[in-house]
């Protein structure tokens, strides 16, 4: 539901005077909480120039905008209670009014306003599903302090101090600012707009946008894609340092590398030998000729090896152009968490094309992060800051040493807690350009910051420390990644948001040298595979084993069509001692495995690599898609006690029979794995080539009985084509089929239903289907032939009516009873299906290539002397069964139940069954 709509035309927001007077009138505000607060709110609704709140009515639901609404809390045990926010803002916030008698510099003072934090969120949590997560809590302490608290992703997780730790505290005095009248005026009006990877996504697709063009220009001057990617990340990278003032401004107040790239437009050789001068020095440091200035030392790796000739490209005029307006945009406000996926589509020739797709939101991204390591970590964060304030308050009534001793107690607790924080690693196995890890990133860092502000109102000075001392860094953001590319973007991507954290909070004035460190915290490698090396896969006969590539046609001479060209061939490889890939150790482990289904894995990877994942990797089933491997390698790990949770987005067919298993496997164990959060159906965005798939998303731990199961009820499309969600959160104990109540997956099947139930046929090769007009020219040439054809229906057939295909079908024939007996049909097929079917992996497809994939003997002898059966199409939206003729052939995507009988097909139609269907079967798409 949307935020509700203004009752009455809103009023301009106050004045600068308005707000001295509002002010004035507030600091000096006494008496109760009761007494003022909805006075206060009112007031400020005023100098805000937005609606008043409604009049409350009986029924809750109707109270969207509404002093004192009310909801009801459900506790584990079952029981319930009742509470009232203060204020409750649909779509918007929950407010929550405190008036504390202590002073705003006592450690009572906060005490009583994070009580009122949690109060607020619990309120917020306790809202009903349908009406969603608001995005803000707000607590304000009346004529003191209002504090802003947000939770962009509306999925239940933690509220965090927006829009940081230093500033979410919002004095009285401050509302005489206009820019924070205007921000309270939008959290009222539009709260998501607030949201800065909002506001920071079209720079950086914009950004990503103009380094693609650079990047085909500079490929078509004969550049290759791996130089050209290396040199275009150094641009981007001095571009970003110039504009959050990293590198000195030239005197006419330009940025260092825009001011090169301007001074010597006119001579590309002079530019390129400035470039590499420029980067020499910003990886060592010191006066640069370049700029005739000093520049700090960034080290790292991403300007090492300036002897070679490929470090500054040979640069043409139209290039320096493009640099330069590249250059143009505000580098300050790229949103990392998206900028990753944009530049790996912008700097990879295959994937170029996707660049104007959708990108994965980062509120996706947050909402398997939350879970699986920020919540815990603040959970954490709340004992050690409850502790601190109880001993910070009981210093408060003591004197001389015994005070300072306790406030040194205190302060203990804090520095235990940010030891734990700067050491806790996670790592991302599957890391890409580094989207995850950017995003853990940035809330450990918006959690150090609230440490570090607690450690400085009690007194210690650890909180000044910049990038020296102890303090949360890209060193414990780890992760794998087989792509070279990707791995060096990911690393980009982290100190990009590391630094705009670090300068945004702290200023530049703080950085230290060297600014980006080669921490070797991104492994460049296979995550589930390691081996020592590879050969040349070879036959019995000591041949050389080779396929098809998979992309590469020819014409066939007989039928005109496209064909594969069987002189594209590919090599297979053997790959030596393999076995499971060891992952570093972490705490935490959070990502995107690659969506590779189990039946496209050969054709993704290679036979030789599945050969030997499969023979490394005994206990997962071969049927197992490719993602399950690191779903049970976090599962182990958890289970073994060197994990402490593990966050994983999957295709959402991790929910179906085959993956399943693996995932009952860890959850009846001794100790049993818990899953405390599942998503199983959410829209996402495949980050190889930008096309919508759908995922579900899981958070196994070992230390939570109850879990957290999310269900998608909205799905909108927003600004950027981006699909925005609403959800809805149910508690219960979630099972292996990712639903929470009755454990329907561990239904055992019937024995009196063996043999009744099939899938239908599966062709391997289109060129058995005939169309109608294909029927009518085989009844003409050779209409003895006809025997071995049947009607054809797959499942658009079966809900919209037949098109009249039929189909070939010459099991069991060998080959020369094939070629005797229906000579017409046979070439037919030698023409139309061998080409393909000579390509195949399977070799019984390939040598009985006149034969359907699976011709399931099994179903035609059920069927046999049946006049009907039973057909129902697995894939369609709604669930509905039909009677068919047994001779007509069905594709995969159907089920035939054998049988006549009109009471069972009555039995699968009734409503108790379909409703049984859908709980205990998955779903593959959004329905």
């Amino acid at each position: 539901m949307s935020s509700p709509s203004p009752s009455a035309p809103l009023a301009e927001p106050g004045t600068e005077a308005a707000a001295h007077a509002f002010i004035a009138k507030w600091r000096q505000a006494g008496g109760s909480e009761l007494a003022n607060a909805q006075s206060f709110v009112i007031e400020l609704c005023e100098l805000l120039g937005v609606e008043r709140p409604a009049p409350a009515v009986a029924d809750a639901a109707d109270n969207a905008y509404a002093f004192e609404r009310g909801i009801t809390f459900q506790h584990p045990d079952g029981h319930t209670s009742a509470g009232r926010i203060d204020l409750y803002r649909r779509g918007c916030f929950v407010l929550e009014s405190k008036k504390v008698k202590l002073g705003p510099a006592t450690k009572g003072f906060d005490d009583a306003l994070m009580k009122a934090r949690t109060q607020a969120e619990a309120y917020a949590r306790a809202l009903p599903a349908s009406e969603g997560r608001p995005p803000f809590v707000v607590v304000v302490d009346v004529g003191h302090v209002i504090e802003l608290y947000a939770e962009f992703t509306r999925s239940g997780g933690v509220y965090t101090a927006f829009p940081d730790a230093r500033n979410h505290r919002i004095p009285l005095e401050r509302l005489a600012e206009p820019a924070v009248r205007a921000r309270l005026r939008q959290l009222w009006l539009e709260p998501m707009a607030l949201d800065p990877s909002r506001r920071s996504a079209q720079v950086t697709r914009e950004v990503a946008a103009k380094l693609a063009q650079l990047a085909r220009d500079l490929e078509g001057e004969g550049h290759g894609a791996e130089r050209v990617a290396a040199f275009l990340t150094r641009c981007l990278f001095s571009m970003f340092a110039e504009d959050v003032g990293l590198l000195p401004q030239a005197a006419s107040g330009a940025g260092a590398f825009v001011h090169l790239l301007r001074t010597h437009a006119a001579e590309p050789d002079t530019l390129r030998q400035m470039l590499r001068l420029l980067w020499t020095d910003m990886d060592r440091g010191g006066f640069s000729g370049a700029l005739a200035k000093p520049v700090l030392r960034f080290n790292g790796k991403l300007f090492k090896g300036s002897a070679q000739d490929d470090y500054v490209l040979p640069l043409t005029k139209r290039v320096i152009q493009g640099l330069l307006a590249a250059a143009q945009s505000d580098w300050r406000h790229v949103e990392p968490a998206i900028i990753g996926t944009l530049l790996e589509r912008a700097l990879d020739p295959a994937e170029r094309h996707a660049l104007g797709a959708h990108y994965t939101p980062r509120a996706y991204v947050e909402r398997l992060v939350l879970p699986t390591v920020v919540e815990p970590l603040r959970a954490d964060w709340a004992d050690a800051e409850a502790a601190a304030l109880l001993l910070a308050t009981e210093a408060e009534a003591l004197d001389g040493k015994k005070r300072e001793d306790k406030l040194a107690e205190a302060r203990a607790q804090i520095r235990r807690f940010h030891h734990q924080l700067c050491t806790t690693r996670v790592l991302d196995p599957a890391c890409g350009s580094g989207n995850f890890l950017y995003v853990t990133l940035e809330h450990l860092k918006r959690l150090e910051g609230e440490v570090l502000d607690r450690l400085d109102a009690l007194g210690d000075t650890q909180g000044k420390l910049g990038l020296e001392g102890e303090t949360v860094t890209p060193r414990q953001l780890l992760g794998i990644e087989i792509n070279e590319r990707a791995a060096a973007l990911a690393e980009l991507v982290l100190w990009i948001g590391y630094l705009q954290w670090h300068l945004r909070t702290l200023g530049s004035t703080s950085v230290a040298e060297p600014v980006i460190h080669d921490y070797g915290n991104i492994e460049h490698r296979d995550a589930v595979l390691a081996y020592d090396g590879m050969e040349p896969l070879r036959d019995a006969a000591g041949a050389l084993v080779t396929r098809w590539d998979g992309k590469t046609f020819k014409t066939h001479p007989a039928t005109g069509e496209p064909v594969p060209d069987e002189a594209a061939q590919v090599a297979q490889w053997r790959y030596l001692n393999p076995r499971p890939a060891v992952w570093p150790e972490a705490e935490f482990i959070v990502g995107n495995p690659p969506f590779i289904g189990n039946k496209r894995m050969r054709e993704a990877l290679g036979d030789g690599y599945v050969e030997a994942l499969r023979g490394a990797w005994q206990d997962v089933p071969d049927t197992a898609d490719f993602v399950v491997y690191w779903w049970d390698r976090s599962a182990r790990l958890v289970r073994d006690l060197r994990t402490r949770r593990f966050g994983l987005i999957t295709t959402n067919s991790i929910k179906q029979t085959f993956n399943r298993k693996v995932l009952s496997k860890h959850l009846e164990a001794r100790p049993p794995l818990r899953l405390l959060f599942a998503i199983p159906d959410h829209p996402w965005v495949d980050g190889s080539n930008g096309a919508a798939v759908r995922i579900a998303m899981t958070v196994g731990a070992l230390d939570v009985q109850v879990g957290e199961h999310v269900s998608v009820t909205t799905e909108e499309t927003g600004a950027f084509g981006e699909v925005e969600t609403r959800l809805a959160i149910r508690k219960g104990l979630i099972h292996s089929d990712l639903a929470v109540g009755a454990d329907v997956a561990s239904a055992r099947k019937l024995a009196a239903n063996a043999g009744i139930c099939y899938q239908g046929f599966v062709l391997v090769g289109e060129g058995f289907i005939l169309s109608a007009e294909d029927a009518l020219r085989l009844e003409e040439i050779a209409p003895s032939e006809a025997i071995a054809v049947r009607p054809w229906k797959n499942g658009r057939d079966l809900s919209q009516g037949s098109r009249g295909h039929s189909v070939v079908d010459l099991f069991p024939l060998d080959q020369d009873g094939a070629r005797s007996r229906f000579p017409f049909l046979y070439q037919h097929l030698a023409d139309r299906v061998k080409p393909f079917r000579d390509q195949v992996a399977r070799r019984a497809h390939r040598e009985r290539w006149w034969i359907w994939g699976e011709a399931r003997p099994g179903l035609r002898r059920a069927v046999a002397g049946q006049h009907r059966v039973v057909v129902t199409n697995f894939a369609a939206k709604h669930r509905y069964f039909v009677f068919e003729s047994p001779r007509t052939a069905l594709d995969h995507n159907m089920y035939v139940i054998a049988t006549e009988d009109a009471w069972l097909l009555g039995t699968l139609s009734s409503v108790c069954h379909l409703e049984w269907m859908l709980r205990a079967g998955s779903t593959l798409g959004k329905c």
